[in-house]
């Protein structure tokens, strides 16, 4: 098979229409580019104005800052004077105390209030003087044996009844 036969049998391309498409196509590709470059342009300008948004709000903190760390300068050398004033103040309220210190007890000697010893007066039936109750009788009674149940018994009635030991 030569070449001009393989040639002929092929069909032709259309040359026309490709070209029409790709020139279609190159101009829809130009202009999607164009409104890339635009849009990017737009956030290329608006990230501008924001930059310079946060370098003035940057300007401003970092003046803000500076006036803060003067206020914190003065008030710790206001607060150091002021400490040095309360201790002084301290000191001298204790050297005048230690002062007032005779004067005070003089005056509470002065004027002491005494009131004679209180004696209970004890005549009364029920105002009688209490003694501790002697337990070691009725520690032996009971030590002796088992503890007996009175709850039936006919002295149960009679709470003053002990009963006897067991032998």
């Amino acid at each position: 098979m030569s070449l001009t036969s393989a040639i002929s049998r092929s069909k032709p391309k259309p040359v026309r229409k490709h070209r029409l498409a790709t020139r279609m196509e190159l101009k829809r590709q130009l202009k999607d580019q164009q409104a890339q470059t635009a849009s990017a342009f737009g956030q290329l300008i608006g990230a501008a104005d924001t930059i310079a948004i946060l370098e003035a709000d940057l300007a401003d903190v970092r003046a803000k800052r500076a006036e803060a760390e003067q206020v914190v300068v003065c008030l710790a050398a206001d607060l150091d004077e002021r400490t040095a004033e309360r201790d002084q103040a301290l000191a001298d309220v204790a050297a005048l105390r230690a002062q007032l210190a005779p004067y005070l007890a003089a005056d509470a000697n002065a004027n002491a209030i005494t009131v004679p010893t209180a004696e209970r007066d004890t005549t009364a039936f029920e105002d009688q003087a209490t003694a501790p109750i002697d337990v070691r009788e009725l520690q032996a009674r009971f030590t002796a044996g088992p503890v007996v149940s009175l709850r039936y018994s006919p002295q149960a009635a009679d709470p003053t009844h002990i009963p006897a030991p067991a032998a």
